[in-house]
């Protein structure tokens, strides 16, 4: 049986032992993409940062919170998956040096000095193994976003969506996504909620490979 690997949801890059930095992603989209993989038989890992979502039926869930936690356990997994799909909203950014202890409010401007978090999916691509599938979301630019990263970090599949007002991009509600695969061949779907995108996805994903 095919192995599948599915990351999702955000990550969390701690600023004390209370904040943090992170972002807008519920992690809808990689649980649905796993539940359907699981439904297909396909063996599934989810790799998942913080999220309130159920994990789908015999899927094996990993649980991490920052980003690095997230590289070492996709390294971990990556190695027996057929398939890679980077579905989770990895912060780019973590904080140098988090304080150890709640920093205190105080006059004037607090400067916090960040550093770039591993780019996990360029990684995997420039050793890959397995079919790779990358995600994009741009508030500009988006074919040629999409295009670029597909070519820079080898991909297989990118499946891209752009930030608007009319469309819930977090959440459950309906999408529009553009997908290009390594030909460079283009779908673009509208108004899909995630659960059908997640079959579209898995249909092309299973075209590549898998």
């Amino acid at each position: 049986m095919n192995s599948v690997l599915v990351t999702a949801g955000p990550t969390r890059e701690k600023i004390d032992p209370i904040r943090f930095i992170s972002n807008y992603s519920t992690g809808t989209f990689g649980y649905e993409i796993a539940g359907e993989a699981a439904r297909r038989g396909y063996d599934v890992t989810l790799i998942s940062g913080p999220t309130c979502l159920e994990v789908p039926r015999r899927v094996k869930l990993v649980r991490v919170e920052s980003a690095c936690e997230m590289r070492r356990e996709v390294k971990k997994e990556a190695r027996r998956a057929g398939c890679v799909i980077m579905a989770a909203a990895v912060c780019d950014w973590r904080v140098r040096s988090p304080g150890w202890k709640k920093i205190k409010r105080h006059r004037g401007d607090k400067t916090l000095k960040l550093e770039e978090n591993p780019d996990i999916l360029e990684e995997l691509g420039k050793h890959k193994r397995s079919v790779l599938v990358g995600f994009a979301l741009e508030t500009e630019n988006l074919e040629k976003n999409a295009l670029s990263k597909l070519k820079r970090k080898n991909l297989d599949l990118i499946v891209a969506n752009k930030l608007s007002k009319r469309c819930g991009l977090f959440g459950a509600g309906p999408t529009d996504i553009l997908m290009i695969d390594r030909l460079l061949r283009k779908e673009t779907h509208r108004r899909k909620t995630k659960k059908e995108l997640a079959k579209i996805i898995l249909d092309k994903v299973s075209k590549l490979g898998l």
